[in-house]
Order: C-alpha cells, then structure tokens, then sequence
C-alpha cells in the first residue's frame, strides 16, 4: 500500500486466559480498518522477539469455525508468547486474504459444490491470496522491534515482511491440528500456496467433507 501510514490511538491492559496483555489500536491513512497490536512484555527496541502477524478470521477467530486452523493459531502464539513473557501479535483486518467476509462466505459455498479455497478464491474474480503487510511492517517500526522470530507456515509472508523491511531472523512453525473438516484445506495450502506444514500422507478423511456434498473433491 503505497504512502500507507498509521497513527496509534489508544493503548489499553486486557487480561486474558494466556495471560495479560496491552492492546494497541492503530488507524490507517487509506480506509476505516483498525488494525491491533497485542503486546507482552519488553519489545521496544528488542531484537529476536517473538511474533504472530494474524489476519482477522472472525469465522475462526471469534466463532471457532473448525473449517479452518486461524483461531488456533492466534491462541496457541498467544501462549508462546506467554511462555516467552514478551512479544507481539499483529492482527491485520484483513478477512478471508483479503476478500473480505462476504466473498469469503460465497467462497465457503464453492467449496462445499467441490472447489478447493484456491479455486473458490479464483472464481469470484479475486487473487488466491490478497493479502499485504504494509500495516504489520509500520506497527512493529511503530512498537520498536528491531528484528523478529516469526510465527508462521506461510513462506510468502516471511517475504513480504522482509521486503518491505522487516528483519526476520527465525521460523517459528504453528503445526495445526488436522481433522475431517479442514483437511482438505490444510493440504491445499501445502500444495497451492506452498505452505510449511508437517502433514502425514493424505488421509480418507480430507475427502469427507467433499463427499458428504455429493462431491469428490474437498473443501
């Protein structure tokens, strides 16, 4: 996002069940999107520190939606930075990639008649993946982290935080935990999107979901 900048409005404690953390909000300079920062700890002017950059899965997040691993995620970075006593999740809103969460909804339906999350993507006229971290780049500046080990499996976003300036100096794998209905899309985020996950060969199971749609390709 050319010329983006963010302006951080309010700082405030919340406890949680992994521990308590700071909540920092964030304004952008090109649309009504508050991107957050939950901090633990020390990290201004730290290097290595431990971070998550999360984009928004209300389905996940919030609902505990099974079809996807992100509210996982988000709580199992939240506990090892807890473990740690420091460090940071950046959580961008930026729903479903990028799509947003009606098209993310429709995507949904397209993969229950059989798309997998790369082709449902693909059909509504988006890119497989929309995402961008210009935001998380300005927050981290913003919070004073020098460089960072980060939380992913996602080896274009290790990428596209480096390029836009971001020392990134460890992996640090988020292993998901693997049933009946996400299957099929963790095995095609390792296929399509090149993600780094240690699955075990391709269960009957990934094909469930698929199948109890009529349907035998998965969700």
């Amino acid at each position: 996002m050319a010329d983006l900048t963010l302006e951080r409005k309010a700082t405030a404690r919340v406890p949680t069940a992994e521990g308590e953390f700071q909540l920092c909000l964030y304004l952008n300079s090109q649309d009504a999107k508050e991107h957050l920062a939950l901090v633990m700890g020390d990290v201004s002017g730290k290097s290595e520190v431990l971070v998550r950059v999360h984009s928004e899965c209300l389905t996940g997040d919030v609902l505990g939606s099974r079809r996807c691993d992100c509210g996982e995620q988000l709580h199992r970075a939240m506990r090892q930075i807890a473990r740690q006593g420091a460090g940071v999740i950046v959580y961008l809103r930026q729903e479903g990639r990028g799509i947003g969460l009606l098209d993310k909804l429709r995507a949904y339906n397209l993969q229950d008649r059989g798309l997998d999350t790369v082709e449902a993507n693909l059909a509504l006229g988006h890119q497989a993946d929309e995402r961008d971290y210009s935001a998380a780049a300005l927050i981290l500046n913003d919070l004073g982290v020098r460089s960072v080990r980060l939380m992913t499996n996602n080896p274009t976003k290790i990428e596209g935080l480096r390029a836009l300036g971001v020392r990134v100096v460890d992996r640090v794998p988020v292993e998901p935990t693997v049933h009946p209905e996400n299957a099929g899309y963790l095995y095609t985020k390792v296929q399509r999107m090149n993600h780094m996950l240690t699955l075990a060969p391709r269960p009957e199971a990934a094909t469930l979901v698929g199948r109890r749609n009529g349907h035998g390709r998965p969700a």
